[in-house]
């Protein structure tokens, strides 16, 4: 079997922000969406694949991607990065307002392949976490879990947390 060549980011550049499917980008091709609790690492993660460093703004101020933010990959790929629920100090009614426009988007998106669900690994699966993933395949979304800041956590902290019986059942 030939290997395949990586892949050669040509062009990667942000579209468009957006709360509504009126003004969602056209659904032209694949997308992955990027979602998990506020101050996880989702921006910094979509820029470390995508190989910039400011494309998508970091913050260590939880709560301030507050839209969907689309970006195209290679005129190929679409990446949206979804704003983080949990802990970010904004009113109730916000965070509602946030569930409802990621819950619309992942009904309405025929374009949607899969979710990329982000988990900080010191904090472990959170009952957020577990309801996301368990809603994706009712939208029918493949779910792929991924645990971020593992470089601030002792190895042996590592092996301990992937032991809890919440880790197994996922």
């Amino acid at each position: 079997m030939a290997e395949k060549s990586p892949i050669v980011l040509r062009k990667v550049e942000f579209v468009k922000s957006a709360t509504h499917p009126r003004h969602y980008p056209p659904a032209e091709m694949r997308e992955i969406a990027f979602a998990g609790r506020s101050n996880v690492g989702k921006s910094s993660l979509i820029n470390g694949l995508l190989q910039r460093k400011n494309l998508v703004k970091v913050s260590n101020t939880p709560g301030r991607t507050q839209l969907l933010n689309f970006f195209q990959v290679n005129d190929e790929l679409s990446i949206v990065d979804l704003p983080g629920y949990g802990f970010a100090k904004v009113p109730h009614e916000v965070k509602d307002k946030w569930g409802k426009m990621i819950e619309n988007y992942l009904k309405t998106r025929e374009t949607l392949c899969a979710v990329i669900v982000l988990m900080d690994l010191r904090r472990g699966i959170q009952e957020d976490d577990i309801q996301l993933i368990e809603a994706l395949p009712f939208f029918q979304i493949q779910p792929i879990l991924v645990f971020t800041k593992a470089d601030k956590y002792k190895r042996n902290a590592r092996l301990q947390r992937r032991r809890e019986p919440r880790a197994r059942a996922l």
